[in-house]
C-alpha cells in the first residue's frame, strides 16, 4: 500500500486489508508515522510518541474488529500504562500510568495498535487546543486556525490523514467542537455507555463521556461499539447497554420530526455562516423526506452556561486539589487560568455546586420536552467558524493577577467583579450549543455538513432524547450518503508553515 492509498481508506476497509493479508500491521504503521512525520511539525497533534510499544504490538497475532488499525489516544482520560498522561498539565509530566485506562484497553481488545497520544489543554477546559505544557495544535485545513477542543489534537491528526479515527472524550463538547472545526464526525454518547477509570470516579459527575472523531460513520459506529458497555466494577451505568450501532446503520432511520435553531442568549448573533451550516441541513433533511422546523430554543442556555460552569469549577478545584495532595506540586506546577478557575470554585462552596446539580433536572425537563414534540434538535455545533490560534490568550498581567488571587485565596472577591459573565462570553460565546447534552446526560453528534467560503469545516449538530445513540448514526450514515465527505482530507502543502 502507499500512502496515497492509506489516506483515502478508512479503518474499517484498514482492517479488512489485514484480514485478507493485503497489508500487514507493520506496513500500516509505518505509512501513518510517514504521514506524522510530514504534517505533525505543522499541527502539533502528536505530543508522545509510543515508538517501542507500537513496534512489538504490530509484529504480534493481533485479534479484534481493528487488528493491525494505526490509532491514537487523547492525553487525557485515556491512560496507556507505562507512560504518563499529563492533561495538559506541568504537574503531571511524570506521573506515569500503572495500568490502562478502561477505554484503552478496549481500544487495545479492538486490535488497533496505539502509537501516539494526542494533544489537549490542560484538563481539558477549552475549546481550543493551545497549552502551556504541550503548545499549540493548529487546524490542518488552516494553520492559522484552531483544531477546537479539548480532542483537538485528535481532530487535526484525523483530518490530517494521520489515522482515519482517534480516541476522544467529551465533557462539554470535547467530540463535538473539534469534529465540527476539523470536517469529521463525532458522537457524544448517552451518559453511561462508555467505561471510566480505573484511574478514577466519573468526570465532572458523569458529564464526560469516552469516544472517537473519525471521517466516516461507519468507523464511528464500530469503535463505539467496540468500547460501550459497563465494567461490573462501577457505578453509575445504564443497566443495559444498546444494540451494537454497526450493523443498523444500513437502516435509514423513519421520517424524523427535527426541530431546529440557531438561537442563542450567550451568542445573539451566530455568525452568517453558522446560520448558513443549519439552514443547508435543514433542506437536505428535507430532500430525504425528513421534517425541518425552525423552533425557538427549548432551553435557557445563559443559565446552563451557568450552571455548566459551576460544575466545572467545583470539579477542577476539587481536581488540582488532589493532585497537589498526592504529588506535593506547586501552584507554578498549573496554568493561571486552570488556578483561577478553580479558585473561583472554591470560594463559590458546596452550596453553589449543589444548586447548579439541582438545576439539571430543570434542564433535562426542558429537553424532554422538546422531545415529545421533536424526534430531534439540530443547532450549529459552533457559532462561528474556527477561532484563530492566539485569539483567546489570557494577557500576561491578567495570567500574573490570577496566579495570586489563587495564592491569596480571593476567590469571593474575583466573583464580585462579575467575571462568571466574562468567562461565558470569552470560552462558551463562540461554542454556545454543546454543553447542554453533557449538563443532561443526551447524545448529541456533529457531522461535516457545512464549509465556510474560506475553505473551513463547520458542522451542525443533532441532539437526541436518551439512548437515541444509533438514530443519531443512522441519520448521520443517511447524510453522509446524501452528502458524502469522507473523501475530504487536509492535504497540507509541504512548504506551509506558520
Amino acid at each position: 500500500m502507499h500512502l496515497d492509498d492509506y489516506l483515502i481508506t478508512d479503518a474499517t476497509d484498514l482492517a479488512a486489508l489485514v484480514a485478507d493479508k493485503q497489508v500487514t500491521p507493520v506496513e500500516l504503521l509505518a505509512l501513518a508515522r510517514q504521514r506524522a512525520d510530514q504534517v505533525n511539525p505543522k499541527i502539533n497533534a502528536i505530543t508522545r510518541r509510543l515508538d517501542d510499544v507500537a513496534d512489538a504490538r504490530a509484529a504480534e497475532p493481533l485479534r479484534g474488529p481493528f487488528a493491525g488499525v494505526p490509532f491514537l489516544v487523547k492525553d487525557l482520560a485515556q491512560e496507556y500504562a507505562g507512560f504518563p498522561t499529563t492533561n495538559g498539565c506541568h504537574a503531571l509530566v511524570a506521573d506515569v500510568a500503572e495500568e490502562h485506562a478502561l477505554v484503552t484497553q478496549r481500544f487495545l481488545d479492538a486490535g488497533l495498535v496505539v502509537f501516539g497520544k494526542t494533544n489537549t489543554p490542560e484538563f481539558g477546559a477549552k475549546g481550543i487546543t493551545e497549552d502551556d505544557l504541550l503548545g499549540r495544535a493548529r487546524n490542518p485545513w488552516n494553520l492559522a486556525h484552531t483544531p477546537g477542543g479539548s480532542s483537538g489534537g485528535s481532530g487535526a491528526a484525523v483530518a490530517a490523514g494521520i489515522v482515519p479515527a482517534a480516541g476522544a472524550n467529551d465533557g462539554g463538547g470535547s467530540v463535538r467542537i473539534p469534529a465540527a472545526c476539523n470536517g469529521l464526525v463525532g458522537l457524544k454518547l448517552s451518559r453511561g455507555l462508555t467505561p471510566y477509570g480505573p484511574q478514577g470516579t466519573e468526570m465532572m459527575f458523569g458529564m464526560v463521556t469516552q469516544g472517537v472523531v473519525s471521517r466516516s460513520v461507519r468507523d464511528s459506529a464500530a469503535l463505539l461499539d467496540a468500547i460501550v458497555g459497563a465494567p461490573t466494577r462501577y457505578a453509575a451505568y445504564a443497566a443495559a447497554t444498546p444494540d451494537r450501532f454497526l450493523p443498523e446503520l444500513d437502516r435509514p432511520p423513519a421520517r424524523l420530526r427535527i426541530g431546529f435553531t440557531v438561537s442563542s442568549a450567550i451568542n445573539p448573533s451566530p455568525d452568517p455562516e453558522a446560520v448558513a451550516a443549519v439552514a443547508g441541513a435543514a433542506r437536505l433533511l428535507a430532500e430525504l423526506g425528513h421534517e425541518a422546523e425552525e423552533v425557538e430554543a427549548p432551553h435557557d442556555d445563559d443559565a446552563l452556561a451557568r450552571d455548566f460552569l459551576s460544575i466545572w469549577f467545583a470539579q477542577l478545584h476539587g481536581q488540582i486539589s488532589l493532585i497537589k495532595h498526592r504529588l506535593g506540586s506547586p501552584d507554578s506546577a498549573f496554568a493561571a487560568d486552570s488556578l483561577a478557575a478553580a479558585e473561583i470554585g472554591r470560594a463559590a462552596g458546596v452550596g453553589a455546586l449543589f444548586a447548579a446539580l439541582e438545576n439539571v433536572n430543570r434542564h433535562i425537563r426542558a429537553l424532554d420536552d422538546f422531545h415529545q414534540r421533536y424526534d430531534l434538535l439540530l443547532t450549529p455545533t459552533l457559532a462561528k467558524p474556527p477561532l484563530e490560534v492566539g485569539s483567546v490568550d489570557t494577557p500576561p498581567m491578567l495570567q500574573r493577577a490570577s496566579r495570586i488571587i489563587a495564592k491569596v485565596r480571593a476567590g469571593k472577591l474575583l466573583n464580585a467583579t462579575g467575571i462568571l459573565d466574562q468567562l461565558i462570553a470569552e470560552n462558551l460565546g463562540w461554542v454556545p450549543y454543546t454543553q447542554l447534552a453533557n449538563l443532561t446526560g443526551r447524545p448529541a453528534i456533529s457531522v461535516p455538513l457545512h464549509w465556510t467560503a474560506t475553505g473551513l469545516p463547520l458542522g451542525v449538530q443533532f441532539v437526541g432524547s436518551l439512548a437515541s445513540d444509533g438514530l443519531l448514526l443512522r441519520l448521520a450514515a443517511q447524510l453522509e450518503q446524501a452528502q458524502p465527505w469522507f473523501h475530504r482530507y487536509a492535504d497540507l502543502d509541504p512548504a506551509l508553515t506558520v
